[in-house]
């Protein structure tokens, strides 16, 4: 049982993963954590030039970075549907379900954002630090009382023409099954007069989903690297779907609620999904 609204518990435990998908053998999955860290120590170069550069040139620079991180791992990104903020310098809130700590990277290596995180990977070897140059916010999850002033920081940055993301969900679920989208930091669109943009992360491997990348229950990061440094052509599908527009929702529930109604055309397809778009460079 979840200890609050901003605890909530994923069903999702040891018996969700996928350990019987294709892999590929040992030096090659070697090879790949030698080359990740290769890319993450790059980034200690990355970020300070990230810092520095503006505009289009920034965002290029990190989106390109997170890129060839994924591609270390052996991830190929797919994405399906535009950038996350069609009008530059217009704030977004972007909602997306939560799977495993690649999501972070999948989402910046469409659209570098600003995104909402747990707290513990700020703490997290290496790539903590990268994360957090990136103007992560954290939440504090055991610690309720905080997350008016959380929302207030949202919504300054939307106003200020930010785009900020979001996993909804408010914990990690295994791919296959999803939890309901939690209202709390909607108020932030809701504040700030900005739109909502939905977007669904499905992990594939030969074109089947698959929870092989999943980072739950009891699960340690270290178990998930070693999942992901295994699977054999994992690709991750980034779907962009339509803006909700600021008005069509009165309450931070009900934006929540049709957020997740649209995305579920997604998760739950009863029609063939759209064709992938080409990846920005």
């Amino acid at each position: 049982m979840s200890a609050h609204p901003w605890m909530p518990v994923s069903p999702c435990g040891e018996g969700c993963v996928d350990r019987s998908s294709p892999s590929v053998g040992p030096l090659r999955a070697v090879w790949r954590a030698v080359a990740a860290l290769a890319v993450l120590l790059c980034g200690a170069v990355v970020a300070p030039a990230a810092l520095v550069a503006r505009g289009g040139a920034r965002e290029a620079l990190l989106r390109r970075w997170f890129r060839v991180l994924l591609g270390a791992f052996g991830v190929r990104l797919r994405l399906v549907g535009p950038v996350f903020q069609a009008t530059p310098g217009r704030g977004v809130l972007v909602v997306s379900n939560h799977v495993s700590w690649l999501d972070e990277l999948a989402i910046d290596a469409v659209q570098p954002i600003r995104l909402v995180a747990k707290r513990d990977i700020r703490d997290w070897p290496v790539l903590g630090p990268l994360v957090t140059a990136a103007r992560t916010v954290y939440l504090d999850r055991e610690r309720l009382s905080l997350l008016p002033g959380t929302v207030a920081e949202l919504a300054a940055a939307l106003r200020e023409g930010a785009a900020v993301g979001i996993h909804a969900e408010g914990t990690t679920w295994c791919g296959v099954a999803s939890g309901r989208y939690r209202p709390a930091l909607f108020q932030a669109a809701l504040d700030a007069g900005v739109p909502v943009r939905p977007v669904v992360l499905r992990y594939l491997q030969d074109g089947a989903t698959t929870t092989r990348p999943a980072f739950i229950g009891t699960d340690t990061l270290v178990d998930s690297l070693r999942r992901v440094l295994r699977a054999r052509a994992l690709t991750v599908e980034v779907h962009v779907l339509d803006e909700i527009a600021p008005g069509r929702a009165a309450t931070r529930h009900a934006l929540a609620a049709l957020t997740q109604r649209a995305s579920e055309h997604i998760t739950l397809p009863s029609t063939p999904l759209p064709t992938p778009h080409p990846t920005p460079a």
